[in-house]
């Protein structure tokens, strides 16, 4: 039996005689850059991170926000000594990850009305063609979550071919059964005569706890907040009043481009089997239907977040189908 000291011996002799090991890759720099468009008077701020040294074309991937915080401030949020940038990690992959505030959300225009789904499809259109001109990409990857991904699912209603690939997380078709869209429709009155509503750090914390308190580290609404409330402490009731009252919105016989649906075990904004009645009528055969235990709506803020990206990421690098021989 070899000691310590011989098997270590040993393998420097084997790594001299194979060659040393290659380092390990250094990680790519990322950049991030800043853009503007316009919805009438209605500035809108688009947020790109990707690796500034690409040595070709990189996908493209759109992602768009839900009801209580921003794109970049969800997207691209910052825990001390923790890594929760979600471009970060797919500028890493190698995608080119952009995001943007809807209309009353963070840097972008606050006009203090209601910033519904419609709007925020409008926000998406407006948003996209800035995309193509900087970029020539016209059909853009895309994550909606929670009201996100309704209103990205609006767009690819209103503008079929505009959404190449489409992953909806945290999605509500009915809203049937479903606890927390039991509670806002509880609450129509009052969410029809307020056009926002109030934030403060007791808002974010609420948000991630009122599924399951154990799938998120509470640095992360802590951070949200700090992020969040430095733009504004109001927050539009547009999503929640439609998500009440308009339901559903999005038809799935019209989403015909490849669709993952991912669902967190803990989601109080739709129940599963609502869910799989809406992906039963997808017309893709490329589809998916993911079910991630250990993480609640916002998944990919979560303690266990690295599932849900790992499922994405197999989805947006599917390789196409052979050809016929």
């Amino acid at each position: 039996m070899l000691t310590r000291r011989e098997s270590l011996g040993a393998a420097a002799t084997a790594a001299m005689l194979l060659g040393s090991a290659p380092a390990a890759a250094a990680a790519p720099r990322i950049i991030a850059s800043e853009y503007w468009a316009s919805k009438g008077d209605v500035r809108l701020y688009l947020y790109r991170k990707r690796q500034a040294q690409a040595t070709g074309p990189q996908p493209l991937l759109f992602l768009v926000h839900g009801s209580s915080f921003s794109g970049r401030g969800g997207y691209d949020l910052q825990v001390p000594g923790q890594d929760y940038s979600m471009m970060d990690w797919f500028a890493r992959a190698g995608f080119d990850v952009w995001t943007m505030d809807h209309e009353s959300y963070g840097r972008s225009t606050r006009t203090g009305g209601f910033s519904d789904i419609a709007s925020g499809a409008d926000d998406l259109a407006a948003a996209f063609a800035l995309v193509e001109r900087e970029t020539g990409v016209a059909a853009p990857m895309v994550y909606g979550q929670s009201s996100g991904a309704l209103r990205a699912g609006l767009l690819a209603m209103r503008q079929p071919g505009r959404i190449s690939r489409l992953i909806l997380d945290g999605f509500t078709h009915t809203g049937n059964d479903a606890p927390e869209i039991a509670r806002r429709r509880a609450n129509v009155a009052n969410l029809r005569a307020n056009p926002t509503r109030p934030a403060s750090e007791a808002t974010y914390v609420g948000i991630f706890s009122r599924d399951d308190p154990t799938s998120f580290d509470p640095a992360v609404p802590a951070a949200l907040a700090r992020y969040e409330l430095a733009l504004g402490n109001r927050i539009p009731n547009g999503t929640y009043l439609d998500m009440a009252t308009k339901m559903p919105l999005v038809d799935p016989a019209k989403l015909t481009m490849p669709v993952l649906m991912t669902r967190a075990i803990h989601d109080g904004n739709a129940t599963e089997a609502d869910l799989l009645d809406f992906f039963g009528r997808l017309p893709s055969p490329d589809r998916q239907f993911a079910i991630l235990d250990g993480v609640a709506h916002i998944a990919v803020l979560g303690r266990n977040r690295h599932r849900i990206l790992h499922v994405m990421h197999s989805f947006l690098t599917l390789p196409p189908l052979a050809g016929p021989a």
